[in-house]
């Protein structure tokens, strides 16, 4: 009942821990410092992991693998690219796209699983994140493959369990999972608040709004922002993907 998971310390994996908590597993998270422009969803995992050892055994480790960001730096989050507004339309996201991400930090997670002799792996991609070639089934399905052919002696499963929800499902779900999402962190900006118009943060904003829920992370004044800059986009009638 021990697994290794990824932790952004964003709304979708922190509530994939309390998901997988409540059904009994220990959980060993891994943070990474890859070269991301912010820390503020690698500080937010710290507080996550902290709220969450109240329920179950979470060992939480920060991996800095920085080094690699000349190799990868491209983009709006690890590359000099200005972070895109409103929705997630086709062209927009792809510059919030991490070259190679999930694959470079799965394997990692992978290798972490064989060492402390476990069999599962988990991250949090979820159908909302089409966009990104990484998060997708056949990414998954492939990197499950490659996963256990690699350590074929000590194989390894990949588990997607979010994979055919949307955010707006994940949302509902961690709601009735007690998920501390005024502890997480989603915004691409990194700045003290909230920037309330990124992609990410404009979907999170949809996604509390549809659970008939206000955002715990944001002060009355910014919620009510949130929602006005949501309708403005939405009256922009933006082709979503």
């Amino acid at each position: 009942m021990k697994v290794v998971l990824i932790l952004s310390g964003g709304v979708d994996s922190s509530t994939l821990l309390y998901y997988l908590l409540h059904k009994g597993y220990s959980i060993h998270a891994l943070t990474f410092i890859y070269g991301q422009k912010h820390s503020k969803e690698i500080d937010c995992a710290k507080k996550v992991t902290e709220h969450a050892s109240r329920i179950g055994p979470v060992i939480h480790k920060i991996v800095d693998i920085s080094s690699i960001h000349e190799l990868i730096s491209k983009g709006a989050i690890t590359g000099d690219d200005e972070i895109p507004e409103g929705y997630y339309t086709e062209d927009k996201q792809r510059l919030t796209i991490v070259p190679n991400r999930n694959m470079i930090l799965l394997s990692i997670a992978a290798g972490y699983a064989v060492k402390l002799g476990l069999r599962e792996v988990y991250y949090a991609a979820h159908k909302s994140d089409c966009m990104y070639p990484d998060c997708r089934k056949e990414f998954i399905k492939a990197m499950d493959t490659a996963i256990y052919l690699a350590n074929i002696w000590e194989p390894v499963e990949l588990k997607a369990p979010f994979i055919d929800m949307k955010k707006v499902e994940i949302v509902s779900l961690g709601l009735q999972l007690g998920v501390p999402y005024e502890l997480t962190w989603s915004c691409y900006s990194g700045g003290e608040r909230p920037c309330l118009k990124c992609g990410t943060c404009v979907e999170r904003t949809e996604a509390f709004i549809l659970n008939n829920s206000r955002d715990p992370l944001l002060s009355e004044i910014e919620w009510k922002r949130a929602v006005e800059i949501l309708e403005e986009f939405k009256n922009r009638n933006i082709t979503r993907i």
